[in-house]
């Protein structure tokens, strides 16, 4: 069984714990506060159980020279990459804001550390766990410092090998054991072919006391309900308000009615996982009581004949009889009575019956 961990206060992951849903607001909140506000309420009526951000302390995460950069994509808010980042990028006075906001709706707040300096700034906003993001996972200093912390890790694995994930563990687990890890790929859309689902099960198989999650970049919703089928325990998407909006995330992220859709089905799916313990279930009684078959009487059978299966067949019997999976086990057994061609065959019709008829 995966190790379970109190992501947040009160909310388990992990065991047989419901589905984790981030809804990554990320940076599709356009530079606006209010907008941010709309896509956290949104979250919450949706049914996510967590609203992130990304947190930057641009100096610490570019050097000089990359936010000089002249950036003239249609997605830029800037002329360079610097001026772009910071129109995007929300204050610390407007995080505290969010983070109240958040708490009023009644959903979690996070946001994805993305450098050393914005990782200080959220351990001291106090949120409930850390996101390290996809590009950071193999900043191994990086992942020291957040790890020793000591809140809880989410920890992407978008452009990583296995072999860097096998060290991310060994460095995390000693110094903060409440962690998991989520299955990514790093393209926006993400195409199905590089989706790579079968990873879920290899992290379970070779990190087996840690839960493990998805997060996608794909279009629609069915990939990641697959995710959740295949035991994906913390399922992250991004989202958005409008998918024509500029920004690159935005056409790799679900509307509202998508987010809405995504927890329903995600929910639906636990409901059928069910248990893997295999048996006629009281809600199948009914089927079985009207569809149910017995083994009955192939041919007429003279008292004190011995059973072979030429005499036997399988029909929906009434009334009801040994049970079809019985069959072989009536094979060399007599007949205490003549039976005649096509009763069932009742338990007191045949001596040293072994089983008892299943009910």
């Amino acid at each position: 069984m995966p190790l379970e961990l109190e992501l947040c206060p009160g909310r388990w992951v992990g065991g047989q714990h419901p589905c984790f849903i981030i809804a990554e607001i990320g940076q599709n909140h356009q530079g606006d506060l209010d907008v941010a506000k709309r896509m956290i309420r949104v979250a919450k009526e949706c049914g996510a159980d967590c609203a992130k951000f990304q947190k930057s302390e641009l100096e610490f995460k570019f050097n000089r020279k990359a936010l000089a950069r002249p950036y003239t994509s249609k997605h830029s808010w800037g002329k360079t990459y610097g001026e772009h980042k910071r129109h995007l990028e929300f204050s610390h006075d407007q995080y505290r804001e969010l983070q109240k906001y958040a708490e009023e709706v009644g959903i979690f707040f996070t946001a994805s550390g993305m450098d050393e300096m914005a990782v200080e700034f959220l351990h001291e906003l106090n949120v409930p766990f850390f996101k390290v993001g996809s590009g950071d996972t193999n900043n191994f200093p990086y992942l020291e410092k957040t790890a020793k912390k000591g809140r809880p890790m989410v920890i992407s694995s978008g452009m990583q090998s296995m072999d860097t994930m096998k060290q991310v563990y060994q460095i995390v687990k000693p110094l903060n054991p409440n962690f998991c890890f989520l299955q990514c790929t790093s393209a926006y859309p993400l195409q199905p072919e590089d989706v790579n689902l079968r990873v879920i099960p290899e992290y379970q198989k070779l990190f087996p006391d840690i839960p493990i999650g998805y997060s996608g970049h794909e279009t629609g919703i069915a990939i990641s309900v697959a995710a959740v089928a295949l035991g994906a325990k913390v399922l992250e998407r991004h989202i958005t308000l409008d998918k024509t909006w500029k920004g690159s995330d935005h056409s790799a992220s679900l509307e509202p009615g998508e987010l809405a859709e995504l927890v329903r089905s995600v929910r639906l799916v636990e409901r059928a996982l069910g248990s893997p313990t295999k048996q006629l279930l009281p809600c199948e009684m009914a089927c079985n009581e009207k569809l149910g078959k017995s083994v009955v009487a192939k041919v007429k059978i003279p008292e004190g004949t011995i059973l072979t299966m030429d005499m036997l067949t399988v029909k929906v019997g009434e009334p009801k009889g040994y049970p079809p999976e019985d069959i072989f086990n009536l094979v060399g057994k007599k007949a205490l009575v003549t039976i005649e061609e096509d009763d069932t065959i009742m338990e007191e019709l045949v001596d040293n019956h072994g089983k008892k008829i299943k009910s």
